[in-house]
């Protein structure tokens, strides 16, 4: 076994997928370099997910790619319910400007993203990505760095790490390493996955279609300009292709169809009992794995990177109390089964099971798609408010505790540009009104300045945003979470005895730098 040259490293990541790779960049944003090991040498050129939502393109924003993901994403006009003969029982439409600046629901191709975002990783000098190595152990010993094992063609490495990310999937070996096991949310189901590429003129709607029919749901979306996606649940008796699709086609579809991928899956429900020890940390399918019918398998990953890095930054960086690290899973994995438990809930109003009283439960979902607000209410978005914890305030009713800070279009030193590039990557306090003296010296005390929101040119969003939630003030995380308010007339946060404990560091802050401050 050799030792690597650099031995000690501040962060390893396992595994080169989007979740690693936009944790690397992330990170890399914070000062913190990393060094990402993958077994595989180039991207896996086939197509798996497809679809992300207005809060993941915010972290993807946040990573760095936003614009470059802009020019491959498509946006999709939301979810459509259809019974077996394909009528339409449901639709839940998806607006072209959600609360994060971008459309609710935008689909692309896998292949494309992590192309872009390796490019991204390039521009990096704190990122080194080495291919073609295989993790063999992950070792945490005491409260000392972690221990990392892995092998290539020159034999056996050995590296010490202040913290390892374990993003290496559904057969995680960090998993493993830390003594996780699975939780069965009990949804096991086979199915086949259909990539296709035609310029037939392919019935659709520019949305996703789930086929509520017990003896072959399927799904169907559009993907790009010439690329579609089916999915149908394996029967007894397997069709062709074509067969199964014909639905779709028009009947002058004759060879213009080619094939990409055709790959059988099982679809599961599992979360992992513990998402980390010490300073290893699991991520994506690593921590979770759900069903894709609402498209929030890859979207979870990387809400999981954007909750963890800005706190390992501020603890490998500042010094930061080391509770702020037991924080990312007290608050990811509740997010995680609820968007597992929407997942099985669609897949069961795909099938309505397979009892004697299937049919009455598909006549009751028919009737209560009917429901008058019902789709309003199911084309929200899948990011319930975090609940009360070290780092949120207790959430009054209809408060902005715990929620994410709408992102509008400002205007910042004469030009149009989004929200958080005002912002940056640390705190930020924005306030309704001129800022007072103790919120002043608050706000200096973590190395940031106040915003007026009346000043950013955003049309009235972010002050009507305040004005509903009833305060005059928010404190938000580097994730834009709402940490804390100034509830309307008062003078001071509410929680501060709850989180500037967390958020006290061991070393001194770096000088101020314009408006979005520093990592505090």
């Amino acid at each position: 076994m050799t030792v690597d040259e650099a031995t000690r490293v501040p962060v390893v990541i396992i595994g080169a997928g989007p979740v690693g790779v936009t944790a690397a960049l992330l990170l890399a944003r914070r000062g913190v370099r990393t060094l990402i090991l993958e077994r595989h040498r180039d991207v896996y050129p086939l197509p798996r997910a497809v679809a992300t939502d207005d809060e993941v393109r915010r972290i993807l924003q946040a990573a760095g790619v936003g614009e470059e993901f802009a020019a491959i994403a498509r946006p999709a006009g939301g979810l459509r319910l259809l019974d077996a003969r394909h009528r339409v029982m449901a639709e839940f439409r998806r607006t072209q400007h959600g609360h994060h600046g971008y459309p609710q629901t935008s689909m692309f191709d896998q292949p494309e993203l992590e192309r872009l975002l390796r490019d991204a990783l390039a521009r990096r000098p704190e990122c080194e990505l080495r291919g073609g190595v295989e993790v063999t152990a992950v070792e945490q010993h005491a409260h000392g760095p972690v221990r990392v094992t892995y092998r290539d063609g020159e034999g056996e490495h050995l590296l010490w790490a202040d913290a390892v990310l374990g993003c290496d999937g559904a057969g995680s070996l960090t998993r493993d390493a830390i003594g996780a096991v699975w939780e069965d949310l009990r949804f096991e189901e086979r199915w086949t996955v259909i990539d296709v590429r035609t310029k037939a003129d392919v019935r659709s709607w520019e949305g996703v279609d789930q086929v509520c029919d017990p003896h072959r749901p399927a799904t169907f979306m559009r993907i790009g300009e010439d690329r579609y996606r089916w999915e149908f649940r394996l029967g007894d008796a397997e069709k062709p292709v074509r067969e199964l699709i014909a639905p779709w086609l028009p009947p002058s579809c004759d060879g213009d169809l080619e094939i990409v991928r055709e790959a059988q899956y099982t679809f599961r429900a599992l979360v992992a009992d513990r998402w980390s020890s010490g300073r290893v940390f699991l991520l994506g399918d690593a921590a979770h794995l759900t069903p894709p019918f609402i498209g929030q398998g890859l979207c979870s990953g990387l809400r999981d990177a954007c909750n963890l890095t800005w706190k390992l930054a501020h603890v490998l960086q500042r010094g930061g109390d080391e509770r702020l690290l037991d924080t990312y899973e007290s608050e990811r994995k509740p997010h995680a089964r609820y968007v597992i438990r929407l997942a099985v809930a669609m897949g069961w109003a795909m099938t309505g099971g397979q009892d004697d009283a299937a049919a009455l439960r598909r006549g009751l979902l028919a009737a209560a798609c009917r429901i008058p607000g019902l789709a309003a209410a199911a084309g929200r978005d899948l990011s319930p408010p975090l609940t009360a914890g070290p780092l949120v305030r207790r959430r009054l009713r209809g408060g902005l505790a715990g929620t994410h800070c709408p992102q509008p279009w400002i205007t910042a030193e004469g030009r149009r540009t989004r929200l958080d590039e005002l912002l940056g990557d640390s705190f930020a306090i924005l306030t309704g009104t001129e800022p007072w003296p103790s919120l002043n010296a608050l706000a200096h005390a973590i190395g940031v300045h106040p915003i007026p929101v009346n000043g950013l040119g955003d049309d009235g969003t972010l002050a009507a945003w305040l004005r509903a939630g009833r305060a005059d003030a928010v404190l938000l995380r580097p994730d834009r979470v709402v940490m804390d308010i100034v509830p309307a007339g008062g003078r001071d946060f509410t929680g501060t005895a709850t989180w500037a404990p967390l958020l006290h560091t061991a070393r001194t802050p770096s000088p101020l730098a314009g408006t979005s401050g520093t990592a505090c």
